[in-house]
């Protein structure tokens, strides 16, 4: 039985909006992976350990702190800029302090420019991989371990690249189960986390 007339347009209407609706559901997480892979909109890579290959050739790194609106927490970097070899593993600061007279979590996003060097900047170990709590009146440092992969000298676009800048923006988040239910017993519990 063939469909005609309002059922087949209405038919038509729904499977275009359950298409459009799958597309953008999948878009996000495709997007991400695509970033992940490419380096693309400044996102780095991760690696276990550091490089094989040092170079004689440096960059400088440069690194950047800022806070999303509402973030009570103080946030900058110890370091302002450190020039490396590339391969070389380097070892940078940032320094989170918590004013408030309560326990605050947050999390780090990150960004790396120019966007072309994102995909040859690797973090071995950072504080923004995990949540950081800091208790009222908590000052802490924390690190972060990269190196920027001697391929960048390959490639056509990132071989110009003679600055880095890392950046990174602290939101505040929900505080973990185990925090909020000490929060709120006016017990402050242990320190931050600072992987």
């Amino acid at each position: 039985m063939a469909l005609k007339g309002p059922r087949k347009t209405v038919l038509q209407l729904v499977g275009v909006v359950v298409l459009m609706g799958g597309l953008s559901w999948a878009s996000v997480p495709f997007y991400d992976w695509f970033c992940r892979v490419t380096g693309f909109g400044g996102v780095t890579g991760v690696a276990s350990t550091g490089s094989d290959t040092i170079l004689d050739q440096t960059i400088k790194v440069r690194f950047d702190g800022s806070k999303e609106r509402g973030m009570p927490w103080e946030f900058k970097p110890v370091q302002r800029e450190m020039e490396v070899r590339l391969g070389e593993t380097g070892l940078a600061f940032y320094e989170a302090y918590n004013p408030t007279d309560r326990p605050v979590a947050g999390q780090a996003s990150y960004n790396v420019a120019p966007y072309q060097a994102g995909g040859f900047f690797s973090k071995i170990d950072c504080f923004c991989f995990t949540e950081q709590v800091l208790q009222p009146g908590e000052r802490v440092q924390m690190p972060v371990t990269f190196y920027v992969d001697p391929e960048i000298i390959d490639d056509r676009d990132a071989k110009y690249v003679h600055t880095i800048t890392l950046s990174y923006t602290f939101h505040e988040i929900d505080l973990p189960e185990g925090y909020a239910a000490l929060d709120t017993g006016g017990n402050t519990g242990a320190g931050a986390t600072t992987n």
